[in-house]
């Protein structure tokens, strides 16, 4: 079996403290492999990157959602008050209830929201949970499509097989493996090359198609995606044309508005991996903050500091060397 490359080192005091292997794959303009490491091509599950390929599925299915709410409903989110006010918009237009999500009710994703709303005397929720979007928007194309609400998670239930449909055709892949999402939703294994493929997809998409409806939402409201705060929202912010989508256990899939797509899986679920592997990928394919945009926040997502005592005295990087750097 092969063994992945390191990808990103851990670098405290001027040592290096820990490694991160992983799998990466860039596709250029015309959409053929110009940038790789370790074994893309083998099957890994995407994760939530799979929410927009499960958006456009939604969207075929006849749901009529644009804007931030179908950027929420393709996205993880950080559980802030507008997220679960949208999710309560997805399911009241469809006139259903929350008590209709079958996701876990959690903390929100982003810690600092998850105090603000334990402060205020609030506790774990359905809607709070990152995933409420993309339920929410699940629950509302059934009742579009005139489907039961009571198995939406079932793999065999219509939407899933249509989910599963979309996610072959985009992929250019048949599925390896079916698995559970930790939101209780079905998992479609493909390789990280599929998932570029995807994306490219999405971005390459006519105007008005459900692809194209997915990307164009997800870029202009990449808040509603994630979070304020959250990474993805600030990559997009700084490279205009750009979509961003993470899953859990170190993915990460983009793709630009001239085709240009990549995505990574880190071997150990590291997701402090993640976004400086992603930075590399962009550059190395050409891609960087617009001209007049903050370096910085690029500069930033690249290398993140580690801190001792009150001194950064490290930080977490892309391994030496990394597509040629």
């Amino acid at each position: 079996m092969q063994v992945n490359p390191v990808l990103v080192e851990v670098e405290r005091s001027g040592f290096v403290e820990s490694r991160h292997r992983g799998s990466v794959v860039g596709l250029g303009v015309d959409g053929t492999v110009a940038v790789r490491a370790g074994a893309p091509d083998a099957p890994i599950f995407p994760r939530s990157a799979n929410k927009p390929m499960q958006a456009v599925a939604m969207l075929r299915c006849g749901l009529d959602l644009d804007g931030d709410l179908l950027a929420l409903a393709a996205g993880s989110h950080s559980g802030e008050g507008f997220h679960v006010e949208g999710a309560e918009r997805i399911l009241a237009g469809a006139g259903l209830s929350a008590e209709l999500l079958r996701c876990p009710p959690q903390w929100p994703l982003e810690p600092e929201v998850g105090l603000d709303v334990a402060r205020s005397g609030g506790d774990r929720s359905r809607l709070r949970m990152n995933c409420s979007g993309k339920h929410a928007g699940m629950l509302a194309a059934c009742v579009v499509a005139g489907w039961p609400t009571d198995s939406y998670l079932d793999p065999e239930h219509p939407l899933q097989r249509a989910v599963r449909a979309v996610v072959e055709e985009l992929t250019a892949e048949k599925a390896a493996a079916v698995g559970v999402d930790g939101c209780g939703a079905p998992l479609f294994a493909v390789s990280a090359t599929g998932v570029a493929r995807a994306f490219r997809s999405l971005v390459l998409a006519d105007r008005g198609t459900p692809e194209r409806r997915v990307a164009d939402a997800m870029r202009a409201h990449p808040e509603w995606t994630s979070g304020t705060r959250r990474e993805e929202r600030r990559l997009m912010d700084a490279v205009p044309g750009l979509l961003v989508k993470c899953g859990a256990e170190g993915v990460d899939a983009f793709a630009h508005a001239d085709g240009r797509a990549g995505a990574i899986k880190i071997d150990d679920g590291s997701m402090r991996a993640r976004t400086p592997v992603t930075v590399a990928l962009l550059r190395a394919l050409g891609i960087d903050a617009a001209p007049g945009a903050d370096a910085a926040v690029i500069d930033g997502l690249a290398t993140v500091r580690l801190r001792g005592g009150d001194a950064t005295v490290g930080v977490i990087r892309p391994a030496d060397g990394l597509f040629g750097s």
